[in-house]
């Protein structure tokens, strides 16, 4: 218990920094939205002159672009982008800041266990993203009944701001896996921003490239927001690979963490 509040108090600061970020960038696309509304045809011919692919890539439908809930798929690819990077800001650092620190020998002489540690701060993150998520999505939904000129579904919504919990997650995940894996991550940053990036154009290839099996290879790919307004719902496939991908990098994490030699002063 100790090393948890320990940890939520570490990351305090960060949690309130990058909850604000996402409900900024929310805000920035929002006020964007009555601007598009008054002009929907020059905006609509001007969209159709951009390629079918770069528009798939960057999350606009035609066809419900100029809905207050299409219109923020649009800003929710950028919202879930910088998700990503606190989420795996956090997976990487959960361990390896023991070792950077050179505070590890201090913290394994404690009479806890090397799971018992891993849990604290892993459920230290999991409360983190919550939160952060949480205020988030609160925020969103007070912004779109402001900019709104009609009513809109609430629960798809929601469902689409989910999303970005569900993104980070995994990501957290992968974060994770990498800090036990790797001996030592000098600029966990750069690292974040380099495995972010990387799926993050990874998913652009796959949406240009029209192949639908290619959407397993991003994370940012498995949430189809066209799908999730139409159906009220995600996609059975690519929760349980998330999920899938999930347990199984904590469970290796788990594994390696209580077998690695942990390198102290």
């Amino acid at each position: 218990m100790n090393i948890l509040l320990h940890e939520l108090k570490a990351y305090r600061k960060s949690t309130i920094i990058w909850t604000i970020s996402l409900i900024m960038v929310a805000a920035l696309f929002m006020s964007f939205f009555p601007s598009f509304t008054k002009d929907t045809e020059e905006f609509r011919k001007l969209l159709e002159g951009y390629p079918a692919a770069l528009r798939e890539a960057l999350g606009i439908n035609m066809d419900t672009f100029f809905s207050i809930l299409g219109f923020y798929c649009y800003g929710l690819s950028f919202v879930t982008l910088c998700g990503a990077i606190q989420a795996m800001n956090l997976g990487t650092s959960i361990i390896s800041k023991e070792v950077r620190e050179k505070t590890a020998d201090f913290l394994l002489t404690k009479p806890v266990t090397r799971a018992a540690v891993l849990t604290n701060k892993l459920l230290a993150a999991l409360v983190s993203i919550i939160i952060t998520n949480i205020f988030y999505i609160a925020a969103a939904t007070l912004l779109a009944y402001q900019v709104a000129a009609e009513d809109f579904n609430v629960t798809i919504f929601i469902l689409l701001s989910l999303t970005v919990l569900f993104t980070q997650l995994i990501f957290l995940a992968l974060g994770i896996i990498v800090s036990v894996i790797v001996q030592r991550i000098k600029s966990v940053l750069t690292a974040s921003l380099a495995t972010v990036f990387a799926f993050y154009f990874l998913g652009i290839f796959s949406s240009t490239s029209g192949d639908e099996a290619k959407r397993y290879l991003s994370p940012f790919k498995f949430f189809d927001t066209a799908y999730i307004m139409e159906r009220s719902n995600y996609e059975a496939s690519f929760l349980i690979t998330g999920a899938g991908f999930i347990i199984f990098a904590i469970g290796i994490s788990y594994f390696i963490y209580a077998k690695k030699d942990i390198h102290t002063v």
